[in-house]
């Protein structure tokens, strides 16, 4: 019998990303004769640089593209990311190999007092690092103070328990996968704080020549995730330049039908342009409803709205 080689899966050492790696590591587990399985951990752009706000730094795929380079330089077998994180434009060579089950997509709400974000004082104190949660949270609450946020999830929670912040909002997926669930104060509606691209969703990443790999990757691909991302995705790379844009979208496939909604924020909060459709839940037809949902936004003017943010960005104040 031919021992199968021990499968190396490619991991940022924070406490939500090996979450990730250790829950496809036990998903390759439960499959019949699956191969052994080991994590190695790799640094990457968006952990050394912290001193700026992401959205202010140049290029894309802060965290990804050092552990995709490691991959492809053969150091690891399998790549696991934030899907959010992952380019539209995948490195030449590399697949998308799985997208797992999708957790809550929404966002989440923090706060000190357990007090939802329409019964926050004036001038509270708000973290975030997200430039699309940026926008909403001023198209929502104008009146709040917007503060630069960094740290993995643990952090962010210790910094707004110190009082650093009133409130903060995190990805709710990331919560509930860290067991940190009973810190939310509030889900906030995706139909007024529509989630990332592809939140929610764990990517799994590996060679396009590796058939051995792919072999144990692809039945742990979820069907509804793999077609709402596929259509999220797609509207992103429609409307993306490069960086993050003040863009939310969420798809969902129930049945034969895949619903895709989106908008687009100034960072201001003073205009909002937003665009829904359905299609065929079929991975060409997701495809076909980002790119329309996509040429919809440009039509309404997302274009000029995303260069304008581009030109006009200043860095936000950190306590």
């Amino acid at each position: 019998m031919i021992a199968r080689r021990t499968l190396r899966i490619g991991t940022r050492a924070s406490a939500l990303a090996l979450w990730q790696a250790h829950h496809v590591e036990a998903l390759i587990g439960g499959l019949t004769d699956a191969p052994s399985v080991e994590l190695v951990h790799i640094k990457t752009e968006g952990d050394l640089r912290t001193d700026v706000p992401l959205w202010a730094v140049g290029g894309r795929a802060f965290f990804t593209k050092e552990i995709d380079r490691a991959l492809l330089a053969g150091e690891v077998d399998v790549a696991v990311h934030s899907l959010k994180d992952l380019s539209t434009v995948l490195e030449p060579g590399t697949e998308l190999a799985a997208t797992l089950t999708r957790e809550d997509p929404r966002d989440a709400l923090l706060s000190r007092t357990g007090a939802p974000l329409g019964k926050l004082p004036a001038g509270a104190r708000i973290g975030t690092s997200s430039l699309r949660r940026r926008a909403f949270l001023s198209r929502a609450r104008p009146d709040v103070s917007l503060l630069e946020l960094r740290g993995n999830v643990p952090t962010r929670i210790e910094r707004l328990t110190a009082g650093d912040y009133d409130a903060i909002i995190l990805a709710a997926a990331g919560l509930r996968r860290l067991g940190l669930q009973q810190h939310i104060s509030e889900l906030l509606l995706p139909d007024d704080f529509p989630p990332a691209v592809s939140q929610g969703v764990i990517g799994v990443c590996c060679r396009s020549d590796d058939v051995e790999t792919l072999r144990w990757l692809r039945p742990l691909d979820d069907q509804g995730a793999r077609l709402a991302t596929t259509a999220e995705r797609a509207l992103l790379r429609r409307l993306e330049g490069g960086c993050q844009v003040p863009l939310g979208a969420l798809g969902t496939s129930i049945g034969g039908t895949l619903h895709l909604y989106a908008g687009v924020c100034a960072l201001d909060g003073s205009e909002l342009l937003t665009a829904s459709g359905e299609s065929e839940s079929t991975p060409a037809k997701a495809v076909a409803l980002g790119q329309r949902i996509g040429d919809e936004l440009l039509a309404k003017g997302a274009a000029r709205l995303i260069a304008h943010e581009r030109d006009s960005r200043r860095p936000v104040e950190e306590p």
